[in-house]
């Protein structure tokens, strides 16, 4: 007899993305959301080497996991850092003369692999400790718009569902893992 689960990425007891029970409230729901797309791009890019991370799997696009990661990490720190907070920051993983430098510097490095987990995991974890004193209803300007968090936390949503799922692409063509 086969497991139901199998060809799964995770049996749903091993899955980190388990949660007690359904959210309630806009706030608990879009967070709930982020950190379940977060916690699958993680997920995604685990268990692989610089090589594989660095492998651009679809030519002639420079897409690759190790990519993903570095544009997640610029996404975050753009939105909650540059924005929200309006500090005055360059761009992380971008410049004038690159402005793809997230996508055409992820390199098969090791440097540049820990550089790209270490970067998004506290992008990652300052947006989360920010987002937990704010209010979903608070407007920003930025270049002449005004911008709710709450667009801001949907956009983010958004922005990872779109790449998680091309990570399930980009990870099955490095080693034939899908899932979930």
């Amino acid at each position: 007899m086969t497991h139901p689960f199998d060809g799964l990425w995770l049996a749903p007891e091993d899955d980190p993305r388990s949660s007690a029970g359904p959210a309630f409230g806009e706030r608990e729901v879009l967070l709930g959301y982020l950190r379940h797309y977060r916690t699958t791009l993680e997920l995604k890019c685990s268990g692989l080497d610089a090589e594989q991370l660095a492998r651009r799997s679809v030519p002639p696009s420079t897409m690759s996991l190790l990519g993903l990661l570095r544009h997640l990490a610029r996404v975050e720190h753009h939105w909650f850092q540059r924005v929200l907070q309006g500090k005055d920051e360059p761009r992380l993983y971008r410049s004038p003369q690159q402005p793809d430098l997230d996508f055409d510097g992820a390199i098969a490095d090791q440097a540049v692999v820990e550089d790209a987990w270490t970067s998004w995991r506290r992008e990652v974890a300052a947006a989360e400790k920010w987002l937990s004193g704010d209010d979903l209803d608070r407007r920003v300007s930025w270049q002449g718009e005004e911008l709710e968090v709450r667009d801001i936390v949907v956009h983010m949503v958004e922005e990872y569902a779109r790449h998680t799922g091309h990570a399930d692409l980009l990870r099955e063509c490095v080693d034939g893992r899908t899932g979930q």
